[in-house]
């Protein structure tokens, strides 16, 4: 009893579309995996502190800085415009505003944006250039050059470009 096989045609694997398919899978998530990480170099936010403790030390010397600021009367008044920015300082009685103030603008997520400011004044008046900044939420930061006082306030560009900053009261 002998049974002939039929006659098949061999092709060579790379003709065939299984091998194809089964290799496209594991092919597709090895370059999801560079992309993915391409992504997280490229947009990395720096969120994630590694000294916890040395930051809690750090807010507390802020409030301090807060507290600061409430008992000299401080107040101001921020306009940011495209062309720059104009800080008017009110004091206390009896206290006189510094010749330089330095204004942060920090933006919540994108480091890369944030502006770091010493302008120079008199009778409470700063202003200075600004690079653009983009339409979102700003962190407004106001401190004397020595870092004795600070006040933080927050303005959604474009829409508020005067904004009034007051310590609050610890």
């Amino acid at each position: 009893m002998s049974s002939a096989l039929p006659h098949r045609s061999e092709e060579p694997w790379y003709k065939q579309g299984w091998p194809w398919f089964l290799l496209a899978l594991p092919a597709t998530a090895v370059v999801a995996g560079f992309i993915t990480l391409w992504i997280a170099v490229e947009s990395w936010d720096g969120l994630v502190v590694d000294d916890y403790y040395k930051e809690g030390k750090a807010i507390h010397m802020t409030l301090a800085r807060s507290q600061r600021a409430h008992e000299l009367g401080l107040a101001a008044g921020v306009g940011i415009r495209a062309e720059g920015i104009r800080v008017a300082l009110t004091t206390g009685e009896g206290v006189r505003p510094p010749p330089t103030v330095v204004v942060t603008l920090s933006h919540p997520t994108r480091a890369g944006h944030d502006q770091v400011l010493l302008l120079k004044g008199s009778n409470g008046v700063f202003t200075g250039p600004i690079e653009p900044v983009s339409a979102g939420r700003w962190l407004i930061q106001i401190e004397d050059e020595s870092r004795t006082w600070r006040m933080n306030g927050t303005a959604y560009l474009p829409a508020e470009t005067e904004i009034r900053i007051v310590p609050a009261d610890s």
